[in-house]
């Protein structure tokens, strides 16, 4: 039997998603959780890796088990062993044709920035942080640039191990609340430090360091080492991953957004 699952996490207590040598990462606690369950050893694939510091609101997963469970022992009997800071959502069986990673059709993250001279304490560790002001209109003419099919090799990390640079980004949203700033980012699929990397080169932009037009030269040059340095894990969640309806799946048949913790989301507003 193939289950998928729905987790969400504080990544600021990890050592990212993927498993290590020395433990401590989400898959770990989740595989050594779901692995009691079943009693016999549970190897999980996800929908994408997240790094250290990186949260997510909905990660999917699945995994191949033998033995029959109830459905509820895969949601409440996996979070009772599963430290506080992660949490199983949903459970389904699925169809043995379905892959976390290859079945998904876009992922959406979303970056949350205080931006205001004093850096925050409430929200340290949950939001990233700029002291000077950000031109928000700047930053969206800017974004405006982004948008489309392109070859991001300017936003990857010189560890991204993706065989193509080429993405096709369909979303980019920046909005203001109070001192908070928000990026949404969607796209069939991202590079190693994608992300971060596009909210750094858009704040560049915003603090009056470059002109909009610059994101279209960066995009062209191709040359990460043109960009703006690559910007903190804590502001970043993963937010939604898309399916399509025949998976069945849970978080597509009730949500359209999965939204963050209100707690986080009023600091700044």
């Amino acid at each position: 039997m193939r289950i998928a699952l729905g987790v969400e996490y504080d990544g600021s207590r990890f050592l990212g998603w993927q498993t290590q040598p020395g433990g401590d990462t989400v898959q770990d606690a989740v595989q050594a959780a779901l692995s009691t369950i079943a009693a016999t050893s549970i190897s999980i694939t996800a929908a994408g890796r997240t790094d250290r510091g990186v949260h997510a609101l909905e990660q999917v997963v699945h995994f191949d088990v033998e033995v029959s469970r109830p459905i509820t022992a895969w949601v409440r009997g996996v979070n009772a062993l599963l430290p506080p800071s992660v949490a199983i959502l949903w459970a389904t069986p699925v169809d043995e044709r379905f892959h976390a990673r290859y079945s998904a059709q876009a992922r959406t993250y979303r970056y949350l920035l205080i931006n205001r001279p004093v850096r925050p304490a409430l929200a340290a560790g949950r939001m990233g942080w700029f002291h000077a002001p950000l031109d928000l209109d700047a930053m969206r003419a800017a974004a405006e640039r982004l948008v489309g099919e392109h070859d991001f090799s300017a936003f990857r990390s010189a560890e991204c191990e993706a065989r193509s640079p080429v993405r096709r980004l369909t979303t980019l949203d920046i909005g203001r609340h109070g001192d908070r700033i928000d990026f949404v980012v969607r796209a069939n699929a991202f590079l190693h430090h994608m992300v971060r990397n596009l909210v750094g080169a858009l704040v560049y932009v915003g603090s009056g360091r470059y002109p909009p037009q610059w994101l279209s030269e960066l995009v062209a040059s191709r040359d990460r080492t043109r960009a703006a340095p690559t910007f903190g894990a804590e502001g970043l969640y993963l937010e939604t991953i898309e399916y399509e309806a025949q998976w069945n799946l849970p978080q597509t048949q009730t949500q359209t957004q999965t939204q963050i913790d209100p707690t986080v989301l009023a600091l700044g507003a």
